[in-house]
C-alpha cells in the first residue's frame, strides 16, 4: 500500500510546449501545464466542462522525452507524486507553488 501515497495520475492535453530549465552541473528540468476536464449535466441538465490545470515538472530522461516529442495540445497520461514549493521574491513576498513531479510520461492519441 505504500505506492499508493502521494499518487497522482492524470490525462490531460499540455497547455503550453514544455519549457527546459538548464542548470550548471548538467541537470535540467522541463516544465508545462496540463489541462484536465470534466464533464457534467447543471441543473437545467445542460452539458457543462470544468477544466483544472495542473504544473507538471520532469527531471532526467523523462524530461528528455517531453522535451523531444511534446507539443502545446499533445494527449499524455503523466503519473506522478504532488509536490509543494515555497520561495521569496525580491520583495520579499513569499509564493507558493503546487506541481506534480512526473515519473512518467506516455504519449497518447495520434499521431500528427
Amino acid at each position: 500500500m505504500t505506492t499508493l501515497r502521494n499518487s497522482v495520475n492524470l490525462i490531460g492535453r499540455l497547455g503550453i510546449d514544455p519549457e527546459t530549465k538548464t542548470f550548471g552541473d548538467n541537470k535540467s528540468k522541463v516544465r508545462f501545464s496540463l489541462a484536465t476536464s470534466d464533464f457534467y449535466k447543471d441543473k437545467d441538465g445542460e452539458r457543462q466542462q470544468e477544466t483544472q490545470w495542473h504544473n507538471i515538472v520532469a527531471w532526467g530522461k523523462t524530461g528528455e522525452i517531453a522535451e523531444k516529442y511534446l507539443k502545446k495540445g499533445s494527449e499524455v497520461a503523466v503519473s506522478g507524486k504532488l509536490t509543494y514549493r515555497t520561495w521569496e521574491d525580491k520583495d520579499g513576498h513569499t509564493n507558493y507553488i503546487t506541481e506534480i513531479l512526473a515519473n512518467e510520461i506516455q504519449m497518447l492519441g495520434a499521431k500528427k
